[in-house]
């Protein structure tokens, strides 16, 4: 496998698997009937984010200002994703109440009118409705946010051994 930094899989997978967390967040919402939060849509709003980043640098990725803005929605995506969730786990540990039950979308995007099923929040965000080995479903996501922005420094890194190669 190339690691070849006008390789189109990489940002394709960075898209395919946003795409298929913010599938699993459907699912853990209709399948499971865990109502969703306003942090989690949030959060899911933060994913989406990240799958935009990876479409946005699988068009073309040949060109660097392409993948510049690419990595530049990714990153900010997962770092907007992290804090969010961390603020999440403030909350279920009553350190902070900082939580809304309405989402607050800007007048540009707003999201949980125009696809409430997907964006429209019914749940209480210090509620634990569901762990997986002991941890919560925002802790889970304090560990896919850093490994987005673990994929990230890798993706730049190479990005700068490529730009030193040409030189």
């Amino acid at each position: 496998m190339s690691f070849d930094v006008d390789n189109r899989l990489p940002w394709l997978l960075v898209a395919l698997s946003a795409l298929a967390l913010d599938g699993a967040a459907l699912y853990f919402q209709y399948g499971l009937k865990l109502d969703p939060c306003v942090l989690c849509i949030y959060q899911r709003t933060a994913v989406g984010g990240i799958a935009l980043g990876g479409l946005i640098g699988a068009v073309a990725p040949a060109f660097a200002w392409l993948r510049a803005v690419g990595y530049l929605g990714f990153g900010t995506a997962a770092i907007i994703g992290i804090d969010l969730a961390l603020e999440h786990i403030a909350v279920q540990h009553g350190e902070s109440m900082a939580c809304d039950f309405f989402a607050n979308f800007p007048s540009w995007a707003k999201l949980d009118e125009w696809f409430p099923a997907v964006f429209q929040p019914t749940g209480s965000c210090d509620e634990i409705k569901w762990s997986f080995l002991g941890h919560s479903m925002p802790e889970w996501m304090v560990v896919v946010f850093g490994a987005y922005l673990v994929a990230l420094v890798f993706a730049l890194w190479l990005e700068v051994r490529h730009f030193r190669a040409r030189r």
